[in-house]
């Protein structure tokens, strides 16, 4: 195995009865790294997640995890933690309760002051003792990654980690996983949030129906000419709105951003297409004030190419 991954995935295949959860996935992540996992729902997202956690094992493939090879029983990997779907915590218990019934239920050997440091570092420490019955969704999740950071894994899988935080709480969380990712400890996260892969991947895996539609880094995922949805002002809506209506590569969108506001021009259109429109516009002495995408062209070439996949041939 490279030195370099802290996972190394090939042919991996897992069913349930009749359903094929995973087919033929095939995933590298390298040490240091956060590597995002995206998808529709039901794409195998959790299953492959449940894999590296040792909740599950598949039928097929290989699949080596920190250097060593993970069999066929069900085992909790040396150095791993995190968690699958929502972290489980006791409702009647404390938060720093539930960090030392858990460290305590996994056999690790974490005292008081170790409890304490991971609560700090996700920014619970005023709500410590207060029992987590009371918690917001948020709150879980962050003391779900406190419980996950207790054993200072090498590899830290996670299952949406900023859903349910309010932006303080979801920027604090950025926070802690990319000062891991600088220390060495490589990340594995589900997301269906563009924007949280965008701040914090450099490679992402996207699964659909069981397979592997793309993996590798962002910018090749975004790369390409398809089109995206811009919303443009300029000092001359009713030109550029002629300019625009005359280019290939662009369809006038009639949106309610456009119907609200004259002076608002929204567009599918590909790069080359925007580019062209732009120079076409400054040489005739209009005035771009605006300009913006309405989805990022990261979310929109994953549309494009999850829409392309579950199509099929």
């Amino acid at each position: 195995m490279d030195e370099r991954l802290a996972v190394r995935a090939r042919g991996i295949t897992k069913c349930f009865g009749d359903v094929v959860a995973l087919d033929d996935v095939a995933l590298d992540v390298a040490q240091g790294q956060i590597h995002g996992l995206v998808g529709p729902n039901g794409a195998g997202k959790t299953t492959l997640l449940g894999l590296l956690l040792g909740l599950a094992v598949a039928e097929r493939g290989t699949l080596q995890i920190l250097g060593t090879p993970v069999g066929r029983t069900l085992a909790a990997p040396r150095e791993v933690a995190g968690f699958v779907d929502n972290p489980g915590l006791y409702p009647t218990l404390t938060a720093r309760q539930n960090l030392a019934a858990l460290a305590a239920l996994h056999g690790s050997a974490v005292d008081a002051r170790g409890v304490d440091e991971a609560i700090d570092q996700v920014g619970l420490t005023q709500v410590a003792d207060e029992r987590t019955r009371g918690f917001s969704l948020g709150m879980r999740q962050r003391l779900g990654l406190a419980a996950a950071l207790l054993t200072r894994p090498r590899l830290l899988v996670l299952d949406e980690p900023s859903n349910g935080l309010d932006p303080a709480g979801k920027q604090h969380v950025h926070g802690v996983l990319t000062r891991l990712a600088e220390e060495g400890t490589s990340i594995v996260l589900s997301s269906h949030r563009m924007d949280d892969l965008e701040a914090l991947c450099s490679e992402v895996t996207i699964l659909t129906t069981g397979r592997v539609a793309f993996s590798g880094p962002l910018d090749k995922l975004a790369a390409g000419d398809g089109e995206v949805r811009y919303r443009l002002r300029t000092s001359d809506p009713s030109g550029t709105r002629r300019v625009a209506a005359g280019m290939a590569g662009l369809r006038i969108v009639e949106d309610s951003a456009a119907r609200y506001d004259a002076g608002v021009l929204v567009l599918d259109a590909s790069l080359s297409a925007l580019d062209q429109l732009i120079a076409q516009l400054v040489r005739s002495g209009t005035a771009v004030r605006e300009l913006a995408p309405l989805v990022s062209p990261l979310e929109a070439a994953f549309l494009a190419l999850t829409e392309q996949q579950e199509a099929g041939p």
